[in-house]
């Protein structure tokens, strides 16, 4: 029981970093790029407070990790699109920055883990022991090792979920900002039904397929 609420809460701080990185980036992309919105809204800032959605960074993420999984959402990042320099290219740039801020985190904690294991033959035990599911016990290396963990796992699923071109999730405005203008146009009219698109995708599990190769290609290189 102890082990189960101790995996839980790291599980859930890792999920509260990287939801906070994410809607930071968002922030300060965006006032870089010409809108302050954000910035005197205070969201340029790694404190979860400023960026947390009661539900669906609190509520929902705790019930999903009894579960088995932990995954929500925080407050969105409001971007004012006519006051940044470059409409178009920069709101993409907006909108990548969030998933690339998660791809960054869950490079930096997957090196943690590769220079744990590359360390000593007793680390090495202890990340392959994380990596299948187990709770080593001593010191301070198994808890680095969980938070590093799970980091990267959450991470991983962040970057890949919102790159899936559907409204809200960044990577429509991301596909929108390659598109020729035509073709982003007619995108945007398809958004209206971006809810039903978006249930249908999750009911499917065609998330869970998009993150799975990376995630287990990663626990590969780990174990090995």
């Amino acid at each position: 029981m102890e082990d189960s609420v101790f995996l839980i809460i790291i599980q859930f701080l890792a999920f509260l970093l990287s939801v906070s990185v994410h809607e930071c980036a968002h922030a300060w992309t965006a006032d870089k790029l010409g809108d302050p919105t954000a910035r005197f809204l205070g969201r340029v800032s790694l404190n979860p407070i400023v960026h947390s959605d009661l539900v669906g960074t609190v509520i929902f993420p705790l019930i999903g990790a009894k579960f088995g999984f932990i995954f929500g959402w925080a407050k969105p990042v409001p971007v004012n699109v006519g006051r940044l320099r470059n409409p178009v290219r920069d709101h993409m740039l907006v909108a990548a920055a969030g998933p690339v801020s998660n791809m960054i985190l869950a490079l930096l904690m997957f090196s943690v883990l590769l220079a744990m294991k590359l360390t000593s033959p007793e680390l090495a035990e202890i990340v392959r022991a994380v990596t299948a599911g187990r709770m080593p016990l001593g010191g301070i290396a198994p808890p680095l090792a969980l938070v590093a963990y799970y980091g990267m796992i959450v991470n991983v699923i962040l970057a890949v979920f919102n790159l899936i071109p559907i409204a809200p999730l960044d990577g429509a405005a991301v596909l929108s900002g390659l598109l020729p203008r035509g073709l982003a146009a007619t995108l945007d009219r398809m958004q209206s039904y971006s809810m039903i698109i978006f249930v249908l995708l999750l009911v499917s599990g065609v998330p869970q397929v998009l993150f799975n190769p990376p995630i287990v290609a990663l626990r590969r290189m780990l174990i090995a």
